[in-house]
This record gives C-alpha cells, sequence and structure tokens, in this order.
C-alpha cells in the first residue's frame, strides 16, 4: 500500500512540474513573439510557426549530454573515421563526382575535407535529424544555459522563412536547431548559405545547394589547401603547462613551430612548417579523469582552428581532419 502511495505522489509531482513548465514556456512564447515583431518579423509569420512551438525534454537531455563532453578522444574518433564511413563518403563522391570537383575548384576547399564534414555531420545526408528545428530552437531559448545565442539563432530563422529564403515546411534537423547536410545553423545559412542551382530557394539537404553553401562557408573562413590541419605528436616532460590547450573556448600559446619544436619529440617532420604558427592541443586532460595530460597530444594549425568555427569542440576538428585523411588516402 506504501508503494502505491509513493507511486500516486511521485506521478503527481510529474505532473505538476510538467504543467509548470508548459505554463512558463507559454509565457515565454508571448514575450518572444513581441521580441520577434519588434524586429521586423511579421505577426503571421512569428504566430505561425511559435503558437505551433512545444517545448521538447529531450532536447534539454541531449544539450547537457553531448558526446564532446564525455567521450575521450581515441573513442569520439574512431567511431567516426570507421573504414565503413570511408566507403560511404567514396559512393557519394562517385555518385556526385561532377558537382562535388566543381565546387571543390570553384571555392579552392578539398573535396575531401567537405566529404568528412558531411560524413561526420549526417553520414551523408543519412541521419539528417527530425527534429521540428523551431521547436528545438524555441526549448533552447527558454531555458537557460545559453538562452541569448539560441534566441538569436530563432529570430534569424524566423526572418529567412519570413523572406522566403527557407521553405517552413522543411525545418526537421538536429536537436541544437541545425539543419541539412551539413547541418548549418541559421546564422549560418544567413552568411553563407547560397542558392547553386539558381531554383530560386536554397535547400540545404538538395546537393548542389549543400555542397556549394559548404564551401563557400570554409572559403570564407579562409580554408588553405595547402597548409596542414593537425598532425599527432609526442611531447617533451618539460613541456610548460600554459603551452597545452585543453579547452576550446580559446586557443592559447600559439607559436612558430620552430619554438614548439622544443617541446616535441622527433619533431624533425616539423621542419618544413617551421615558420607557421601553430599550438598544441591535449583535448582528454579536460574531461577524462585522471588522464596523462600529455597524451593524446597534437599540434595544430590555423585550419583546425577554422573547423573549431564550425562547430567549437577539440575533438570534432580532430575527427573532421583525420577523416579527410582518410579520404586523400584512397585516391
Amino acid at each position: 500500500m506504501k508503494k502505491i502511495k509513493l507511486f500516486i505522489v511521485s506521478i503527481l509531482i510529474i505532473l505538476n512540474s510538467s504543467t509548470l513548465i508548459a505554463d512558463d514556456f507559454n509565457n515565454w512564447k508571448i514575450k518572444f513573439k513581441k521580441r520577434a515583431i519588434n524586429e521586423g518579423i511579421s505577426k503571421s509569420t512569428v504566430n505561425n510557426l511559435i503558437d505551433n512551438s512545444k517545448f521538447l525534454p529531450d532536447v534539454i537531455k541531449y544539450d547537457r549530454y553531448q558526446p564532446e563532453f564525455y567521450e575521450d578522444t581515441k573513442t569520439y574518433i574512431s567511431k567516426r573515421t570507421s573504414s565503413k564511413k570511408v566507403k560511404l563518403g567514396k559512393i557519394i563522391l562517385n555518385k556526385e563526382n561532377n558537382i562535388i570537383n566543381k565546387v571543390s575548384s570553384e571555392y579552392k576547399v578539398d573535396k575531401n575535407l567537405l566529404l568528412a564534414l558531411m560524413g561526420i555531420e549526417t553520414n551523408f545526408g543519412n541521419y539528417l535529424g527530425k527534429m521540428d528545428i523551431v521547436s528545438s530552437l524555441a526549448t533552447l531559448s527558454y531555458d537557460q544555459r545559453r538562452s541569448e545565442f539560441f534566441t538569436k539563432e530563432l529570430i534569424t530563422l524566423l526572418k529567412l522563412v519570413d523572406a522566403k529564403i527557407i521553405d517552413p515546411s522543411t525545418l526537421f534537423g538536429s536537436w541544437a536547431g541545425a539543419f541539412g547536410n551539413f547541418q548549418f545553423m541559421p546564422s549560418t545559412i544567413k552568411n553563407h548559405a547560397i542558392d547553386y542551382n539558381k531554383d530560386g530557394s536554397i535547400d540545404l539537404k538538395n546537393i548542389e545547394d549543400s555542397f556549394a553553401s559548404a564551401a563557400n562557408y570554409l572559403s570564407n573562413l579562409g580554408w588553405n589547401d595547402n597548409t596542414p590541419c593537425f598532425y599527432r605528436i609526442n611531447l617533451n616532460e618539460n613541456i610548460p603547462d600554459k603551452c597545452l590547450n585543453t579547452s576550446a573556448k580559446k586557443i592559447k600559446h600559439e607559436r612558430k613551430v620552430k619554438y614548439l619544436k622544443n617541446y616535441i619529440k622527433n619533431s624533425s617532420f616539423l621542419d618544413k612548417y617551421d615558420n607557421l604558427t601553430a599550438a598544441i592541443v591535449t583535448p582528454d586532460a579536460e574531461i577524462v579523469e585522471n588522464a596523462n595530460k600529455l597524451k593524446p597530444a597534437y599540434i595544430i594549425f590555423n585550419n583546425y582552428k577554422l573547423i573549431l568555427k564550425w562547430n567549437r569542440s577539440l575533438r570534432f576538428s580532430l575527427a573532421v581532419c583525420t577523416l579527410k585523411n582518410s579520404f586523400e588516402n584512397e585516391t
């Protein structure tokens, strides 16, 4: 009998909590709609999209438990750069060879990098996400962890719909509000996406628009095909802690390779990069309990830092560049 009473009490608590969240979320929607309309978005667009948005508890769960926060580097990279993924990438390249080569040449961005990003973001378009993006962004805007960031992304998305740049019926993607083959956030769509096939709209699930938009984004960031992304290295014990980057928030202590080689074992393979600026990252030190602070270690270059602007994760950048190298080794 006592167990039944406890069960009933638990259910009532959950129901009451859900009701409170629903009421609070509805109040948030009223305030948000006023802000969106004040920023010039039409009432019809705001009402149509925001009135139908829902609070999604799973989005909060996913936000708090991202693989970048808990997987060690070896596990993270191996999951995303398997031989199976390389084979799938080759199939896409063979099928869409003309457009991929054309875009790569036009924007001066390595086709293997484009394949790597598509492979890691959506497994070459096989996992585009099924979340209602408006509800995802509304949930994250309502949440307090990064409210202002996601509020701005939601405002941007509504403006894109209002301007008929994006078809609202296609707005399904990741829990974080990213969209299409390369998982663009609304601000990235606004600043870098293009209607490459000139059909009157930007469709980031379309091969032409998505590859061209990704190449345009990377080109705008400053990608350079003639410089490396990273190399794995072994460090000397005497390296100062200040030289070690364990977080992607801000890469510090950037120096010429010639200087950093003083702390790298068997560093002669880096001689040709002596005058390039680089930094050292040790990505496990911050998330893995009792991790060796010097292993694994990587010397990273500007191209690596550009990938951080795509997704601010040390492991994501390592995985992208590793998969890129795997594609290069297959050709």
